[in-house]
């Protein structure tokens, strides 16, 4: 498990619990646990959706008549004009335009901490954001708005450009759940610089850009770059996963606390600096919150042991907000 403390702090989270405590495993196949089947698991929460009214990420101004045409097969059969079939009997389809992008785009940090389960985990970090992920793309295909994925760190897939349809969650799905979690971040400082630099140029104005991530072990001034994804007209909404022991040290008395990025290690009594602990990571979380909020963007706090539909419909909130 990996913490909000830097190198040498005596408060690092644990990720592995001695004291003749065997600590849960990280490192190896990604624990999908509950979340094994997640292309049903994301039909099934993107459907528990819609009874809250949030059916689509295609929100506000910008999305005006654009006129007919010939409806060819595999069109989306809600926009087919009933009207003009019982007037002229043939088929044509309502087109739309936008005046901005409408892309989502997903950035999934796929580092060694996300591979963390605790005992009352019903999957890995790195799971349960790879859910929310997927449950988010099968709502913007279902409003008919393209989706792209992105990777931070992991041993995974390569990264998939915005694509639009079923086939498009279909190559999401797939991607998120070949992912493993793997990589530090801090050993190459300039990844993440890369890699959302990359996604700045591919998420234009109007797009919306979710990161799922811990948020810990990142290189000094991610907050920055992370950021920057807030602007340009852009939405931009970073969703904190952490485990439930991750986020209460719930273990008890004398442990061996171990990094899963980073050569970190220290015997503490937990009981000790528990209160500490907590402290720090929820000033850690703040710095975040307020770094994004001075570019447009917001924070959604998560723990494994959420229900997801819950984490997206906030999600779907924080997006309807920002383009009202």
């Amino acid at each position: 498990m990996s913490g909000p403390s830097r190198r040498g702090d005596t408060a690092a989270a644990p990720a592995v619990a001695g004291a003749g405590r065997r600590g849960p495993a990280a490192l190896g196949p990604l624990d999908w646990g509950a979340i094994a089947n997640l292309r049903l698991q994301a039909r099934v929460v993107a459907e528990g959706l819609y009874a809250g009214g949030h059916r689509s990420l295609r929100r506000g101004s910008g999305v005006e008549f654009g006129g007919h045409r010939a409806y060819v097969p595999g069109d989306d059969l809600r926009f087919l004009d009933r009207r003009s079939l019982l007037k002229h009997d043939r088929l044509v389809v309502r087109e739309f335009e936008t005046d901005t992008e409408r892309a989502l785009w997903l950035c999934l940090d796929a580092t060694a901490s996300m591979g963390f389960r605790g005992a009352r985990a019903p999957a890995a970090k790195l799971a349960f954001a790879a859910l929310v992920a997927a449950a988010l793309a099968r709502v913007a295909v279902a409003g008919t708005d393209p989706v792209g994925l992105v990777w931070l760190g992991g041993a995974r897939p390569r990264d998939l450009p915005a694509g639009a349809g079923g086939p498009a969650f279909e190559r999401i799905v797939d991607s998120l759940s070949a992912a493993g979690a793997a990589g530090d971040l801090e050993a190459d400082r300039d990844a993440l610089r890369r890699t959302l630099v990359v996604l700045g140029r591919r998420a234009r104005r109007g797009s919306v850009v979710v990161l799922l991530s811990d948020l810990l072990d990142l290189p000094e001034g991610a907050e920055r770059l992370v950021g920057a994804l807030g602007t340009g007209g852009r939405v931009l909404v970073a969703v904190q996963v952490l485990d439930p022991s991750e986020r209460d040290l719930d273990f008890v008395g004398k442990v061996r606390l171990r990094a899963l990025e980073g050569p970190r290690s220290v015997e503490t009594d937990v009981d000790a600096v528990r209160r500490e602990y907590q402290a720090r990571l929820e000033a850690h979380t703040e710095a975040w919150s307020r770094a994004l909020s001075r570019e447009g963007g917001r924070l959604v706090r998560a723990v494994t042991t959420d229900r997801a539909v819950i984490v997206v419909r906030q999600v779907l909130q924080v997006v309807a907000e920002a383009r009202r």
